[in-house]
């Protein structure tokens, strides 16, 4: 059983999926910042991986990015920086990132390299449903990855009925149309959010853009499963002294 899978199974509601940048604030941030998540009360860790032109990003995701970069990140340092993390962390790790260096580093190797540091599941917004149910589907699920696709209130009820039949893990409903970290209007999400409960769906949903406090994350968990909380966070991180206090703070300011 895939820890996604145990962890839905023992919660239903209230899940928080924590987004942060590898090699952000420093290259070494890393095990740091996961370690202090797990520590203070999210479920999941979902860890980004720096891209020069991360698509469905906004400006805060984006410089946290263009900084890991200019650290030295990459994939490969981010696998030697993994290999030991499964002796302190037991939270379900999600790697979120974009299909350019994925190919660049193999994408059959990306996923082996990726199950033997202790994975869990991938998320790629800009790998195409077709792609993934001819070629890179069969892949991933060798390695026993799971894989997360992404749906938007302009999302046709076919095709989110198609994309939970593809998925594993959970499905992530995004907010709305825009980029992470954007503003939104919460009562246009939920009436969204209560579409996609009525659907019977057969992944849990976590919801992602937008999140930023324990009020938006309140409402997002009315009609889903959780929420993913990413740009608040690295916004939390840019200036931290000390990234275990701010960690610690923030996460108790979401769900204290």
């Amino acid at each position: 059983m895939s820890r996604l899978v145990k962890l839905f199974g023992q919660k239903k509601e209230n899940v928080l999926n924590v987004y942060c940048t590898a090699g952000y604030p420093e290259l070494n941030s890393t095990i740091t910042i996961m370690q202090s998540v797990e520590k203070n009360g999210a479920d999941i860790i979902e860890l980004g991986m720096p891209y020069s032109d991360p698509l469905a990003d906004g400006e805060v995701i984006q410089a946290s990015s263009s900084k890991a970069l200019s650290n030295g990140m990459t994939i490969h340092i981010l696998f030697e920086q993994l290999k030991e993390f499964r002796k302190s962390i037991q939270l379900p790790v999600i790697l979120m990132g974009y299909m350019n260096p994925v190919l660049q580093y193999g994408f059959e190797n990306f996923c082996r390299d990726a199950a033997a540091v202790g994975i869990d599941g991938l998320i790629l917004p800009d790998l195409p449903e077709y792609e993934f149910e001819t070629e890179y589907g069969a892949i991933i699920k060798k390695y026993g990855l799971d894989f997360i696709f992404l749906v938007t209130p302009e999302t046709s009820e076919e095709r989110i009925k198609k994309l939970d039949a593809l998925s594993s893990g959970f499905l992530y409903a995004v907010s709305s149309s825009a980029t992470t970290g954007s503003e939104k209007d919460f009562n246009a999400v939920e009436k969204y959010l209560q579409r996609l409960q009525s659907y019977q769906l057969n992944n849990p949903i976590l919801v992602g853009f937008g999140i930023k406090d324990k009020q938006t994350f309140a409402t997002a968990c009315k009609h889903a499963n959780g929420a993913i909380i990413g740009s608040a966070f690295i916004k939390a991180l840019e200036n931290a002294s000390n990234i275990e206090l701010t960690t610690q703070h923030f996460l108790e300011s979401i769900i204290k």
